[in-house]
């Protein structure tokens, strides 16, 4: 684990296994699907829709951890198994940190 929004070992192992071109390719389809999942999870609190916010949690996290982001995955799993509360305000306020978290995840990523 380490201190950084990416664990650089696990980005490594995938750029080992799948290629680097490869690997590229994934991190620039999550880089571009990333804020729509974003968009997906905050329309469910708007809508109040559980499963949808659930989903939407689910596969940030899952993405996520594909990449090493392991602060960004910690976050969504908190979300997913929290699902949505009975505060909108609150519901959007972790939103609002996942979404901070995916930006440094970005940033990394784009450096890497």
């Amino acid at each position: 684990m380490t201190d950084g929004p990416i664990d650089p070992a696990v980005l490594s192992e995938l750029q080992e296994t799948m290629g680097e071109d490869f690997a590229s390719e994934l991190v620039a389809t999550f880089l571009d699907e990333g804020p729509t999942m974003l968009a997906e999870l905050q329309e469910a609190i708007a809508r109040g829709d559980a499963d949808g916010f659930r989903r939407a949690a689910h596969s940030v996290k899952s993405n996520a951890n594909v990449f090493g982001a392991t602060a960004l995955a910690e976050l969504a799993r908190r979300l997913e198994l929290a699902g949505l509360s009975d505060n909108a305000q609150s519901d959007r306020a972790a939103a609002t940190v996942l979404e901070a978290e995916f930006g440094r995840a970005a940033a990394a990523l784009k450096g890497a």
